[in-house]
């Protein structure tokens, strides 16, 4: 063991490749603790430190280190472990213009799209499966991405149009997620994974998020109920999938990420932040019998 490599969670980002003499010394000053996702070659996926025998040397009643923006490496309820993300902002942002760009000129869409869902997974750390990754292809649902770009431009003429596009769009949103929740893969290997919901629950979700935003403040509870059902409807895994996210806390972020979108430069930061802050929110927890 003392001739490997390891890495470790904090502060939201991987940390490493370190020898085992060095993580040890993280170990003595408490950088790395008992709760710390820890990794090295030969292991099955990301575990805590404290679960690996003889690793942490009598180490574990070290405090536990604070994590930024709420991006732990475990949490959640009934000693869930939290998914987090691994990008740089200004990655985020150059690939969420030209997600924007493909659709606005409709053509490209497929491949931006399928661009930005495979970069995204790539990046995304789901404690025991390492390696995530996305075998998507942009011919698979190619005429669904066509369709929501040219449905991104029901808001001009017709002002009745949008409402009639709306079933539509909900539609290719739910086939959408489908597609992303069939092809994930972990270490090149395709994970079983489906999305259950069906289409007409997903409807009625989708309507009601463009009714509760006539209260103002409502869609962010709205918002959060959809987002638990959807987890709720992700077979083929045996750990449970919660969302911990309140209204409350959906809500104020997103009036500080819009109000600071307003004035351009803060765009990158606060879009890394929101988006670090949602993929914290997932947690996943080993199901019981």
């Amino acid at each position: 063991m003392s001739n490997r490599s390891w890495f470790f969670a904090s502060q939201g980002k991987q940390q490493g490749p370190y020898p085992e003499t060095q993580l040890r010394a993280f170990i003595a000053n408490g950088t790395v603790t008992a709760e710390t996702l820890v990794w090295t070659e030969g292991m099955a996926g990301w575990q805590r430190a404290g679960d690996i025998p003889g690793l942490l040397a009598g180490a574990s009643g070290l405090p536990p280190v604070p994590q930024r923006g709420g991006l732990s490496a475990t949490g959640g309820a009934a000693g869930g472990q939290s998914l987090w993300v691994d990008f740089s902002i200004w990655a985020l942002l150059g690939r969420a213009l030209l997600f924007l760009i493909g659709f606005l000129l409709v053509i490209p869409a497929p491949w931006t799209a399928t661009s930005f869902y495979r970069w995204f997974i790539e990046r995304l750390r789901v404690p025991q499966r390492p390696d995530l990754g996305f075998t998507g292809k942009p011919g698979d649902i190619w005429y669904v991405f066509v369709i929501q770009g040219l449905c991104s431009y029901a808001g001009f003429g017709d002002s009745y149009f949008p409402l009639i596009v709306i079933p539509l769009e909900a539609f290719l949103s739910w086939m959408t997620i489908r597609w992303i929740v069939a092809n994930i893969s972990s270490q090149g290997r395709h994970l079983p994974l489906t999305f259950a919901g069906s289409p007409w629950a997903y409807l009625g979700w989708y309507v009601l998020l463009y009714v509760s935003v006539i209260t103002i403040v409502g869609w962010a509870w709205v918002t959060t109920a959809w987002i638990r059902w959807i987890c709720r409807n992700i077979t083929g895994t045996r750990r449970t999938i919660l969302f911990n996210a309140s209204g409350w806390q959906i809500l104020w972020r997103t009036l500080v990420f819009a109000l600071a979108a307003a004035f351009i430069i803060p765009i990158p930061w606060v879009m890394g932040w929101y988006a670090r802050w949602y993929v914290s929110q997932f947690v996943l927890v080993e199901q019981t019998a």
